[in-house]
């Protein structure tokens, strides 16, 4: 028999959330209803956090009673760990390198103006291939940081451009933009794109991708990874999702290998 779902007292249940995890009258509290979960007696409380721009959304687990909160997270024994976060990666259309068939998929949120995401994607790009070039699958969804990064976002649009002409192209781009991080700043990065493009006429069309930048054609796009990130509570670059396990910040590559290596064995080992 499914347990009732607890009455909930969200006044007093935001009291006490602000009380324990020190939330400053200024952050907007808004909690859902309860709902269901796989356990019995426990129910999800989904709660959404907001600051001016900044938002979050985070969930606690209530008892049926409605006595009792918990923090943390529940896991199914007979069930992939990381199933809820792999589920809500939307990964198709997305740039990517390596083979679609490759049984690990590291999907990352990054920030072109990020010095931690040009750390990350060297580690990416120049070990992946040589160490697992049939094993590991990367896919590059933007997360420009518009608060602390103001060229971000217009490098994001571009790259986007430049996928929209040619796919294969974006990666050119993503080791050029990073090379010159340095470099650039909002009033140039038009004139940088444009120079590089013009340097790579054979796989992109500068006056296209101009036309494209100033239309800002591509920013739903931008927009759409941007809100996955939001649903998946990431809220820092370079964030990756490993098979769906969630690593935070650039990680070197000795330990970025070690924890592929662990998933593909842990995988082969429990190949139905």
């Amino acid at each position: 028999m499914a347990a009732t779902t607890p009455a909930v007292d969200k006044a007093a249940v935001e009291q006490y959330l602000r009380h324990l995890e020190l939330w400053v009258p200024q952050i907007k509290v808004v909690i859902d209803d309860p709902k269901p979960t796989p356990v019995p007696s426990l129910f999800e409380l989904p709660v959404h956090l907001s600051f001016g721009q900044a938002s979050k959304d985070t969930s606690y687990y209530i008892s049926a009673d409605g006595r009792h909160i918990l923090r943390g997270e529940v896991f199914d024994l007979k069930g992939n760990p990381f199933a809820n976060d792999l589920k809500s990666l939307r990964l198709e259309g997305q740039p990517s390198f390596g083979p679609a068939t490759a049984p690990m998929t590291v999907a990352i949120f990054s920030d072109f103006q990020c010095p931690l995401c040009k750390e990350e994607a060297k580690v990416l790009r120049e070990n992946v291939p040589k160490a697992f070039p049939t094993d590991v699958r990367v896919v590059f969804l933007d997360m420009p940081l518009d608060a602390i990064h103001p060229w971000a976002r217009p490098a994001s649009i571009a790259g986007r451009c430049v996928y929209a002409q040619n796919p294969s192209a974006f990666w050119s781009y993503f080791d050029w933009i990073y090379a010159h991080q340095g470099e650039i700043k909002p009033d140039n990065l038009k004139e940088k794109v444009l120079g590089w493009a013009k340097e790579n006429a054979t796989v992109v069309d500068a006056t296209k991708l101009g036309q494209c930048m100033d239309t800002r054609a591509t920013e739903a796009e931008v927009d759409r990874s941007v809100a996955e990130a939001k649903r998946l509570q990431v809220d820092s670059t370079p964030t990756s999702f490993l098979n769906g396990r969630r690593l935070v910040g650039a990680q070197p590559w000795p330990n970025f290998e070690q924890i592929i290596k662990l998933d593909l064995e842990y995988m082969k080992a429990h190949a139905k």
